[in-house]
């Protein structure tokens, strides 16, 4: 299915709601269509033919986040050192979460508003268990890690970095506490 290109002034209103909805997020402030209407300086309809939901609008502003690490773990998996590939992903995920604050929420979410969102989250996933299956087979990380246990360590270590770190320190913050785990996590 393709969709026709939004007109001139769609497009900018699309962009307008986006950013605010951006800026929004980044304060910590929770997604209402109605504030942002107001806060984009447009109609209230205008901002529902675009994002029929608030989570439909986190969504896409988690997007370009959830594509780049989906990019940086097709770039790991082409590496052939998978204790090496395994760590630089994780360390990418993580600094992610530390510096976006729309991906927590939308990786958390037990359902996506956009097909796209699911797609994204599924390729992550996989990415990340066939990257922890490289990295188990060379014997380089514990045997009894299982895939489904890297989400909630990078969602621990980001939720500790943005509660005890200065906001310019969270990034190096978060690098330390991921290195302190992936000490406990590799072979040794």
């Amino acid at each position: 299915m393709t969709t026709a290109p939004l007109r001139k002034d769609a497009a900018r209103n699309w962009e307008r709601i986006v950013a605010v909805a951006r800026d929004l997020v980044a304060e910590g402030t929770p997604l209402q269509l109605n504030d942002i209407a107001r806060r984009a300086g447009m109609g209230v309809g205008t901002v529902y033919r675009h994002f029929p939901t608030a989570e439909a609008l986190l969504e896409t502003v988690a997007a370009p986040g959830l594509e780049a690490l989906a990019g940086h773990g097709e770039q790991a998996l082409a590496d052939d050192d998978a204790g090496r590939a395994l760590a630089g992903f994780l360390a990418r995920t993580v600094e992610a979460q530390v510096t976006d604050a729309a991906l927590a929420p939308v990786t958390a979410a037990p359902a996506d508003a956009l097909p796209r969102t699911t797609e994204l989250k599924r390729t992550l996933r996989s990415v990340g268990r066939e990257l922890l299956e490289r990295a188990r087979d060379a014997r380089v990380v514990r045997a009894d890690l299982s895939a489904d246990d890297l989400v909630p360590l990078m969602c621990g270590i980001a939720y500790a970095a943005q509660v005890h770190a200065d906001p310019a320190a969270r990034v190096e913050t978060a690098r330390r506490y991921l290195t302190a785990l992936l000490g406990g996590l590799y072979v040794g």
